[in-house]
């Protein structure tokens, strides 16, 4: 496997505190560490006096609380969302309400799975155990925005928004060129590869668009999650051949005769702690989708879609796509 240049973590993390990161950009960290939010949802805060803010982030009193006092004195432009996972969009509603700033996305979240999957195990007084992030169904941007629009004219900063599906299907980055930055949302992490999860999250999506983020040439990642990527060429590389070399590893799994989503995982994610493994195999099942698309993969599942429960056998066809 591929050896990511994964960066530092946030050792101290100072929640609720607005930190001035670059000469345009301040970040406040909400309070919310997870297994799919590490330390915590980076809102960040571009410009001064007339600004737009990224990622509002969880909906959280004591993040509602911060954002108000990083923002006092502030004339908030534009409210600019990623996708709409609940540690993203939530408090857009409120932000906007406070500020009358127009929130701006790529629009609603796309398909939704019911919750639970039929074979999550129930854990502790019978609960379930989630395999996805949080959705936040209620988010519905002011403005959609395309590729390449200009989200936000604000003086001297101007943001452009970048379509990148795969993590979610309305996942957007956007562009700052003054600082030849990006803010990557959930699409490039510095700590974490990116939970692909189907039917919304889809692996081929994903891999197109790592390939137009690494062609881009940024100077500086800014994940919602983690430190900067501060020299994204390289990771990025790694980043992209981690998703092949894990394809290939499905493949040749399958080929040895293991047919079942858990029982790879079990081997693929052998060193990732167990209760990201749900998740992996959801990841798992986006590379198996794919190739099942590619006619590399067959599967027994007879209509619709493959699904975790599915097992899959390999096709006698040479190379991957």
């Amino acid at each position: 496997m591929v050896d990511i240049p994964f960066v530092a973590p946030l050792e101290d993390v100072h929640y609720g505190r607005v930190e001035q990161v670059s000469p345009w950009i301040r970040r406040v960290i909400a309070n919310n560490p997870s297994k799919y939010s590490y330390r915590g949802t980076g809102t960040y805060i571009v410009g001064h006096g007339d600004v737009a803010v990224i990622d509002p982030g969880p909906d959280l009193a004591g993040h509602r609380q911060a954002l108000a006092a990083a923002l006092d004195g502030e004339t908030v432009r534009a409210i600019l969302v990623t996708h709409c996972h609940a540690d993203h969009s939530p408090l857009s509603a409120w932000l906007k309400a406070y500020t009358g700033a127009p929130t701006i996305g790529f629009g609603p979240h796309g398909q939704i799975e019911p919750e639970p999957d039929d074979d999550d195990p129930a854990g502790p007084n019978g609960a379930v155990e989630s395999t996805r992030e949080s959705i936040d169904l209620e988010f519905v941007p002011d403005i959609a925005a395309a590729d390449g629009d200009v989200v936000a004219e604000i003086g001297e900063i101007v943001l452009r928004s970048v379509h990148t599906p795969g993590h979610t299907s309305n996942h957007l980055c956007y562009a700052f060129d003054a600082e030849h930055a990006l803010f990557t949302g959930d699409h490039v992490m510095g700590w974490s590869t990116t939970v692909v999860s189907p039917p919304d999250g889809d692996m081929r999506d994903y891999m197109e668009s790592l390939r137009r983020v690494a062609a881009r040439g940024d100077a500086i990642l800014w994940p919602t999650h983690g430190n900067p990527v501060t020299d994204p060429a390289p990771f990025l590389s790694a980043y992209f051949a981690h998703r092949v070399n894990r394809e290939r590893q499905i493949v040749d799994i399958v080929r040895s005769g293991v047919d079942r989503i858990p029982a790879m995982v079990a081997v693929l994610y052998a060193d990732v702690r167990i209760e990201l493994h749900k998740a992996a195999g959801r990841s798992v099942l986006a590379h198996l989708l794919k190739l099942v698309d590619d006619g590399v993969v067959g599967t027994d599942t007879q209509s619709g879609r493959p699904t975790l429960k599915s097992s899959f056998t390999p096709n006698q066809i040479s190379g991957l796509s």
